[in-house]
């Protein structure tokens, strides 16, 4: 691609813009876990939601996804829009209240307050091993790749390299509110990028508009046969279910932002707040993916949707701006997944197992030379191994969290709404979800056509895995001791968890009521999937 002077006026601005925006944040974060790694309990509402979106959003939303809606249409909107009906609804109405009001910093601590030292390690251990070799190293080199794509003079391990240097520098100095107050201004860069590109898009003679986009293509579908391989129907019934409520409800990556919160009301805004912004955010990358195949109807692979309407659609200026977005994408993501790494390396790992009687500061102290440690470990990984397998990346993400989302919701889900769940079965569903996992994958193609079919599909199998795992858990539970009343106070959900605390109350009133907001937001996703069934 050719860049113009002004390209790279503009994004050497945008890089030099977020390098300062986190130091000069990382100046005002005191040496104390709570603000190194929640900010200092101080995020409002808008930020929370703002750093939530422009962390998930990365990379492979611009390149897979967008040719993803290329060949499979506006059916792509799956990636995202479901969520609202199990992750973030799971979020808001069940676990939020119970990871605030006591006082959580991860995930893993809900699981020790409810079951036990061992689930909390078992979960903390493989959300850590998730982080570093799924998150972090895909990211980074998914990120070098569009940039080589792009500018193919730049090497990838160089890019995966200045990718991970950049964002460490001030993710590890200024840990959440560096992350925060960069992800914000990520987020309008994306916004604005993705913004252009989109209506670039929809403008040329090829597409006509809005209009000629809905008259012209056949693609409007949401709910797809049970055999499709990307987004069948059946994968409201259990797949969507498990990995969203992981992603959503039990990621640290995505949760400490509402952690971080000034107080229970910012939190449950801020997830409303995510739905807004769940809905709009992928239009801007699904919208162009759609409208490119009747601008470019013969594309040699959907995955050049992206460079090729930047390279042929947006005038110099522009494709600085729109690189910008890509890059703002890559590092919100790689510094939000770093910064939860390191949170859970310090507050899971070392205070418990290495140094009980560690002050602030040396918690702190880890923390930042574990970032380091994880930084490095990522790049090596993401050059030495992900650069050479021959699986499509985004492919390795999916199957990835469809080995241990199954079970990994099991345990949150009978943990919180079940009192009858103890340890053993939890634990059980646990380290049950990778093996039967790969058993299903391996025996579908082997079953007769009528279910083998109907296993295929990525969405299907984790679906069947996490009914297995939630029967398998109730049946343990039931034959095992359970656990005593008084250790179960304030873990198990009840109406109460509806309501803010007492003191809070008065703020739900009138417009600033969150369910208020949630229910227009909720009733407008339910006419898309009707309109688009």
């Amino acid at each position: 691609m050719k860049f113009h002077g002004i390209d790279l006026v503009i994004f050497a601005a945008y890089i030099l813009v977020v390098l300062a925006l986190g130091l000069i944040a990382a100046r005002r974060t005191a040496n104390t876990k709570r603000d190194y790694f929640l900010a200092g309990d101080k995020l409002p509402w808008w930020m929370v939601g703002g750093s939530i979106v422009a962390a998930n959003i990365s990379s492979h939303h611009f390149i897979s996804f967008m040719g993803m809606a290329y060949f499979a249409g506006f059916s792509a909107m799956n990636i995202a829009w479901p969520a609202i009906f199990t992750g973030f609804f799971a979020l808001l109405w069940i676990f939020l209240p119970f990871y605030l009001r006591n006082g959580f910093y991860t995930m893993p601590e809900f699981l020790d307050r409810r079951f036990g030292g061992a689930a909390r390690a078992t979960y903390g251990a493989l959300i850590f091993l998730t982080y570093v070799f799924v998150e972090v190293s895909a990211v980074l080199y998914l990120g070098a790749l569009a940039i080589n794509t792009l500018a193919p003079n730049i090497p990838i391990p160089y890019s995966i390299v200045a990718l991970a240097s950049l964002t460490a520098v001030y993710t590890i100095t200024g840990g959440l509110r560096a992350v925060v107050w960069t992800e914000m201004m990520q987020l309008v860069v994306l916004m604005t990028g993705g913004t252009i590109l989109a209506f670039i898009t929809l403008r040329h003679p090829a597409v006509g508009g809005v209009h000629g986009l809905l008259a012209h293509s056949n693609n409007w579908h949401l709910l797809l046969p049970a055999t499709d391989t990307s987004f069948p129907w059946t994968m409201f019934l259990g797949g969507m279910t498990c990995i969203s409520i992981f992603y959503c409800a039990a990621n640290q990556f995505i949760v400490q932002r509402a952690l971080a919160a000034k107080d229970e009301w910012n939190a449950r805004m801020g997830i409303v707040f995510t739905h807004y912004l769940q809905v709009l955010m992928p239009i801007i990358y699904i919208i162009p993916g759609m409208a490119a195949l009747y601008i470019f109807p013969h594309l040699a692979k959907p995955d050049r949707v992206f460079p090729t309407l930047v390279e042929d659609l947006l005038p110099p200026g522009l494709r600085g701006l729109v690189m910008a977005g890509l890059i703002a994408a890559i590092m919100s993501h790689v510094s939000g997944a770093l910064n939860s790494c390191t949170t859970i390396a310090t507050v899971d790992f070392y205070l418990p197992f290495i140094n009980k009687n560690a002050d602030e500061k040396q918690a702190v102290r880890f923390g930042k030379t574990a970032g380091i440690v994880i930084m490095v470990l990522s790049v090596i990984w993401a050059i030495v191994f992900i650069s050479q397998t021959d699986k499509p990346i985004f492919a390795y993400l999916l199957n990835a969290y469809g080995y241990f989302t199954p079970g990994i919701a099991t345990m949150f889900l009978l943990g919180i709404l079940w009192k009858r769940t103890t340890h053993a079965g939890a634990l059980t569903a646990g380290l049950l979800t990778i093996p039967l996992s790969v058993a299903i994958e391996k025996a579908a193609p082997t079953l007769p056509h009528s279910w083998g079919q109907y296993l295929v599909p990525f969405m299907n199998r984790a679906g069947v895995v996490f009914w297995i795992c939630m029967l398998v858990c109730v049946i343990v539970s039931l034959l095992t001791q359970p656990s005593p009343e008084e250790k179960l106070t304030g873990l198990i959900w009840n109406k109460e968890s509806l309501s803010l605390p007492p003191k809070l109350r008065s703020q739900m009133r009138g417009l600033r009521n969150p369910a208020l907001w949630w229910a227009i937001i909720f009733a407008f996703t339910v006419f898309l999937y009707v309109r688009f069934h």
